[in-house]
Parts: C-alpha cells; structure tokens; sequence
C-alpha cells in the first residue's frame, strides 16, 4: 500500500533528449498534485471467431507525458522549477555572473584576501567594475553582505581592502552571486526618462533590452532622494553612459544622485527561444514496502499555466511530453537535493505590480485575476523506428502561443475602447517576497475577446479580456521572465 503524501518526485536535466545522465543528481521537486503516465496503447484485433469471443488486444505503441501542479515560489536556479521554466521557454537561462560551491567547500571559490579585498575564483563569466556582488554562505559572518566590485575579473574580482575578512577555505555554502550594480558617489543621476552615468559604463553590465531593474537599496545613501525615483522600471535602450527606460514609477523626476552611491538591482532572465531542452522525471512511491520508482525520460514542457487570482496563492501548471520509461525498484538517486523552501507567492500580498501599457493598473480599474497560459504545440514523433525500440521518435515544437487573461473591475471605458479600436498593449507582473523577485512580462499582446455585463444585480460589473501576444520588434520575444535573487526597497 502506498499514498499520496509518500510520493517523492525527483528530477535531473539532459544532455541527450531521452537518455538519463549516469548517477544523476536528482533534484526533489515541490509539487500539488500529478497526473504522470507511462503507459502501453494497445488496440483491438478485427479478427472474426465462428465462437465470437476476441484475440488478445495488440500493443502498438507507448505514451508518456502529462502534468505537475504546483504553488509559485521563486525559481532557484539548477532547481527543477527552474529547469521546467528553461524548458517551456525553450531557452537556457542568461544568468548574472556567479559562483557557488555548491556542497563541496574550497572548490569553486577557493579564497578570500582582506588586505586586497579580492575573491579567488575558478574562471566562468566575468565580474565586472561597478557589479553590485552578494556574498553569503561564508564561514566569517563579516563576509556575507553585499559589495560593489572594484576590480573585474573572472578569476580575482576584488572589492577593495578593508571590506572582507580573510578567509582560506571558504565552506560548502559559500555563494558569490551578481545582483545589480552600483555606482560611485553621485555618479548615477535620474532623468526624464532614464539613468545616466559619468564614469560607469552600463554596457558592461550584462543587461538587455526588456529586462526589469528595481532602482534604490535600502539606506538614504544607496537610493535617490526624490522618492519617485525608486522602484521597478523596464530599460528600453542600453548606452555606455544611459539606461533609458520605461514602465516608471509614478513620481519619476530629475535627481542628480548628490552625495548618493545608488544601486540598481538586476537579475536572471529568460524569453521564448527555439531551444529544446529535456530531462528525466522520477517518481518514488515510497509507502510501499519496496518503493516502486517510475522514471520517464526525454521530457519536455509543452503547456504551462500560471495564475493570479486574489486572495490566493499564485499557482502554475506544467503539462510534459516524453520520450521513454520503465519502472524499477531501485531509485536513479537515493539520496536527491532537498527541496527549496523559498517561500510560496500569493496574489494579494506578493504581487507588488501589474502594468498594462507601461503605466500601474490602479483604480477604478483595480485587477481581480490574471492568468499566462503558453503552448509550445508540442507533437510526438511517431515512426517504426527499426532499433528494437518503440514510442516516440522525438518530439517537435511548432509556434509558441501565448495568451493572457485579464480581469478588472469595469471603472473607466478607456480599456475598453482601446480594444475596440484595436490598440496593442503589453502586460507585466511583479510578483516579490522575501527579497526576491520574478518578473512576467508579454510586450505585445491584441485583446482579441473582452465585454462589460451586469449579470444580476448586487454585483460588481467586471471587464475581462482574453490577449494573445505576437512578436514585439522591441524585445524580440512574446514572453520574458526575470528572477533577482536578492533586491532592496
């Protein structure tokens, strides 16, 4: 006997689509609910018995795919929330620079020297001059806050002396993770439509055109003193010594920084490319007395759901296709990465924005829900294949569909008759807790079905609209993601 609550799911990226890395390290993923299947299909003879009884049913094929519920928590990167997003965008992660031991101390990051402040690293992306680095993890308490890099490198950044503590061997933990820049004293200033620079040059950055910053740290001296100045906004243009941007916060104003060292979070980021990308799924049934381990290879993410609704939790739903699997009593890992235990997300209190047109949906028009639904069009190939083995050849992607559900209360027409007249808009979420961030944004979108009614008396009259997004010339994608693992209000 086993149930529900006993069920362990598990999984590992691939390198080869349907063939499951030698000794994975599998990874507990957190879930609602599933609805998983590797099964065999099988049809009818159509032979005629004198005795009317049938021949046994044929096998012709097996399926393998369905779905994972879950509660939206901030996706960790390596994390199989994370790599399911990777998938259903058909892209890998543009991750900000970092390094992490990830469970081996001494292994990536090697070493700390106070008296110069910089930070022996194995090489991987470069840090830069002006990146705004977090450090944690670290055995010396000191170590673990946050620093602007001095000295680029992608082997010994430095932060400059007198900052960091010495320290040998860093421990199994230690993290080294870009998170925003920072600029040096009164070197950033805010304009009209934008951030400005003298001496830092924000090309250098790593950021991208569509990308969300969130403006102002936490201390007067790390934010501008004009309050509308700190917040979320979108850079619409990159120069060496401007980031134009739109999506301001309201109060946006001149402020030349005087005095101010300000820092602009950043993070991850992900849109809809052509990239398929696939991994295993293991299932552990482990009530049983001997658990059954269901492991299904080569999939991917077809469909996803996410919803926001209030008063409840943010929700997403994957829907996978596969290529293989088989049932075994021995687990791919018996010991897997423990799940994350970020926090989950709510509707109400985690969403800290939605911008329809660049500008807040406020009142009158205040948002009840809003649903993202993407379809990858996923389809199985199917062929006698001739290797002694049978199933899905491989699997295909056609267009990738977007579209999102709306709905507000009805207290202006201006909506509505921008979707009488056809008018294009774009929608973005930000959705925040606990110091970190993801970001959803379409930024073309038709609103293709929409209507006021008053349905019975003693209601609210509501206004929802169905949008699908097409390709925006701007950003180049239908749908972007951003993660900042760590930001300041």
């Amino acid at each position: 006997m086993t149930e529900s609550n006993r069920l362990r799911m598990t999984w590992v990226d691939e390198a080869t689509p349907g063939t499951t890395p030698t000794t994975p390290r599998m990874r507990t993923v957190r879930l609602t609910g599933e609805s998983l299947a590797f099964k065999p299909e099988f049809t009818d003879s159509e032979e005629i018995r004198a005795d009317r009884m049938n021949a046994d049913p044929i096998k012709t094929n097996e399926s393998n795919g369905g779905g994972v519920n879950t509660e939206w928590s901030f996706p960790v990167d390596a994390t199989p929330h994370s790599s399911w997003l990777s998938s259903l965008f058909a892209n890998p992660w543009a991750n900000t620079p970092f390094r992490d031991n990830d469970g081996t101390a001494d292994s990536v990051i090697t070493g700390i020297v106070a008296s110069t402040g910089v930070i022996t690293v194995l090489t991987g992306a470069a840090f830069a001059v002006g990146h705004l680095v977090r450090l944690s993890g670290f055995g010396v308490a000191g170590n673990n806050l946050l620093a602007r890099i001095t000295t680029g490198s992608a082997t010994v950044p430095a932060v400059g002396a007198g900052i960091l503590a010495d320290e040998a061997a860093p421990p199994a933990a230690a993290r080294l993770k870009t998170v925003g820049l920072q600029g040096a004293s009164a070197d950033l200033a805010a304009v009209a439509d934008g951030i400005t620079s003298t001496a830092l040059d924000f090309s250098t950055m790593g950021l991208a055109v569509g990308q969300w910053i969130k403006v102002g740290g936490a201390g007067a001296g790390f934010r501008f003193a004009t309050s509308g100045c700190n917040g979320w906004a979108r850079i619409i243009a990159i120069s060496a010594t401007k980031l134009t941007l739109d999506n301001l916060p309201t109060g946006w104003a001149a402020d030349a920084g005087t005095g101010k060292t300000i820092r602009v979070f950043f993070g991850d980021r992900i849109k809809n490319g052509t990239t398929m990308l696939f991994g295993t799924i293991e299932r552990g049934f482990m009530g049983q007395s001997v658990p059954s381990y269901i492991q299904q290879s080569g999939m991917t993410v077809t469909q996803a759901q996410i919803d926001m609704k209030t008063g409840e939790k943010v929700t997403a739903s994957y829907t996978f296709m596969g290529l293989t699997g088989k049932v075994d009593t021995v687990s791919l890992d018996a010991t897997p990465d423990d799940a994350t235990t970020n926090g989950v997300m709510s509707a109400a209190v985690s969403v800290a924005r939605i911008s329809q047109s660049g500008s807040p949906v406020i009142g009158p028009n205040f948002v009840k829900s809003l649903s993202l639904k993407v379809n990858n069009n996923g389809r199985s190939i199917d062929a006698i294949r001739g290797d002694g083995k049978f199933g899905p050849s491989g699997i295909n992607f056609g267009d990738v569909g977007v579209e999102v559900d709306l709905e507000t209360y009805f207290g202006s027409s201006t909506a509505y008759a921008d979707y009488l007249a056809g008018v294009p808009t774009n929608v973005s979420a930000v959705v925040v807790k606990s110091g970190q961030a993801t970001i959803f944004t379409v930024p073309r979108l038709t609103r293709t079905d929409g209507n006021p009614n008053a349905g019975a008396k003693n209601q609210d009259v509501m206004l929802s609209f169905t949008a699908k997004a097409s390709f925006d010339p701007l950003t180049q994608a239908h749908l972007i993601l951003d993660r900042l693992e760590y930001f300041e209000d």
